[in-house]
């Protein structure tokens, strides 16, 4: 079933009205009726009971978006949402690896006796922890020296703060913000395919495609990097997002 995202919009924040000084635009947008004047929606087109929320020459008109900007904008938050859920994980990643790093030794006794207590447990359900790749990997860890831990946590807390920087852009729909989330996220899909190499889950799998995904779709809708017409096409397209400016192209000059 097709998104009516007008409305849809339009029901969750409200009409957006303006009266126009040019009468002949001004006609298009009014109307009479027996409860009073009514005004057409510039986004939705619906007639709307009461006075204009605003008024004055057409060029003032508020740019409202519409239709496929709507979608567009509904699809760049939900990738900014994940893109900070993601940055918050990063950051208590980092909090953890921090604190790993200061209490090393203390951290490793309580590992073994948690070790030695559940591996009769995991005996039981015929699996090995002594040859399990996640308790391979603890261990491991437990012999990176305390700079290189510091290291390792400075680079995950400014990994962190791009996708946070990139989740604040996205959900205000800045331009910036895009070309920065497809350089960024293009720059770490080999590390991701890399990954996959080493150990495959479906949650990798998972990311690396919305990653994928979220890249191509983008740079294509957004029209990034001088594709399909570059940012001269975005902007006509944006501009062309207001009634007011389908009236105009209908044939009423203003």
């Amino acid at each position: 079933m097709k998104i009516d995202w007008d409305r849809r919009t339009c029901a969750r924040k409200g009409h957006v009205t303006y009266a126009p000084d040019d009468p002949r635009l001004r006609v298009r947008l009014h109307a009479q009726t027996a409860l009073g004047d009514v005004w057409r929606c510039l986004r939705c087109g619906d007639f709307v009971l009461g006075e204009p929320h605003g008024a004055g020459a057409a060029a003032d008109a508020p740019l409202v978006p519409r239709g496929k900007v709507l979608r567009d904008l509904f699809i760049l938050r939900f990738l900014a949402i994940e893109r900070a859920v993601r940055g918050v994980f990063i950051v208590l990643v980092a909090v953890a690896v921090w604190k790993f790093s200061n209490s090393q030794d203390a951290v490793r006794r309580l590992f073994n006796e948690y070790l030695d207590v559940l591996r009769p447990v995991f005996k039981h359900f015929h699996y090995d922890l002594d040859h399990s790749p996640v308790v391979g990997s603890v261990q491991k860890a437990f012999g990176y020296r305390h700079s290189t831990l510091l290291l390792v946590a400075a680079l995950l807390l400014a990994y962190a703060l791009v996708e946070l920087i990139e989740a604040v852009g996205l959900w205000y729909a800045k331009r910036w913000a895009e070309y920065l989330t497809v350089v960024a996220t293009a720059a770490f899909l080999p590390l991701e395919v890399y990954e996959l190499t080493e150990h495959i889950s479906w949650l990798k799998i998972a990311t690396l495609v919305l990653n994928i995904l979220a890249v191509l779709y983008i740079a294509v809708a957004k029209r990034l990097f001088g594709l399909r017409g570059g940012r001269r096409a975005f902007d006509e397209e944006r501009r062309s997002a207001s009634l007011l400016e389908v009236e105009e192209s209908a044939g009423v000059p203003v």
